[in-house]
């Protein structure tokens, strides 16, 4: 299997597309580091790093469980440490984790700006840079960064502008690394869904029940990571992919299987 003996760093693996992504690669023999903030589980929200390392380990994965905020660099650097001691070395990292809040300029307070720049943008760019030395000694090192194509025109700026700029700006990043990590052997790839996807953030803010029935489940984003990953990083860089074309370029085009609501009426991601 592609995957046995990599050792795979996900930020924000917890729960939703994070935890999906890592039992999908565990599944393929992976190492798996859960570096993620929640060590009490929230109801409203389910999960945390000590329940995903189960999980991640009853899928045949190996799990190590961080209890991580990438808004402190010291945090990221002692899961790095551990992660290498554990295991041996870092070969793909996924920046999964991200703070969201869908508001106007009026209506977006400082504080929450702040916060998803420091989450999205700054912690996204420090997780990468300290698990760099070990990328290059990694086994086809990936980065795989869950971010949208970026697309200039003011319609996909105006809604939320505040938001917005922080996941074009993970984009930039990704591609951005691709040209850097070129001569490395390092890929750098964007994903990102068509639809909206079930997960804890569409049901506690954005739609509640009625959108998570019109979306897919994270195990979209999760097949669509493992294609990807697999691919030689030489041949498989600078790339803002959609979930949907990734699949349909490994010949999957009935997608039925992901729906929340199998037949149902799908709701199209905010950024496609």
């Amino acid at each position: 299997m592609p995957f046995t003996n990599r050792t795979v760093l996900i930020t924000g693996a917890s729960r939703g597309i994070g935890k999906a992504m890592a039992l999908r690669l565990a599944r393929e023999g992976a190492n798996i580091v859960i570096a993620a903030k929640s060590i009490e589980e929230d109801p409203r929200l389910g999960g945390t790093i000590f329940s995903a390392a189960r999980e991640v380990e009853a899928a045949g994965g190996k799990a190590l469980a961080m209890q991580v905020d990438i808004r402190h660099e010291e945090q990221i650097l002692a899961a790095v440490q551990q992660a290498v001691a554990t295991f041996g070395g870092i070969d793909v990292v996924i920046n999964n984790a991200s703070a969201i809040q869908l508001t106007p300029t009026e209506q977006t307070e400082s504080k929450r700006f702040d916060l998803m720049q420091s989450i999205n943008v700054r912690g996204t760019f420090l997780v990468v840079k300290h698990c760099l030395p070990y990328l290059r000694k990694g086994k086809n090192p990936h980065i795989l960064t869950l971010s949208p194509p970026v697309n200039m025109h003011p319609k996909w700026l105006g809604g939320h502008i505040a938001y917005t700029i922080t996941k074009y700006s993970m984009s930039m990043l990704a591609l951005g690394w691709a040209a850097e990590f070129k001569g490395a052997g390092i890929a750098s790839n964007a994903l990102w869904p068509r639809t909206t996807i079930d997960t804890a953030a569409v049901r506690n803010l954005l739609g509640g029940e009625a959108l998570a029935k019109m979306s897919r489940t994270p195990d979209i984003i999760a097949d669509a990571a493992y294609y990807i990953l697999r691919k030689p990083a030489a041949q498989c860089s600078g790339n803002t992919f959609i979930d949907e074309e990734v699949m349909a370029a490994e010949g999957i085009t009935d997608l039925d299987k992901y729906s929340v609501v199998p037949g149902a009426e799908l709701y199209r991601d905010l950024f496609v």
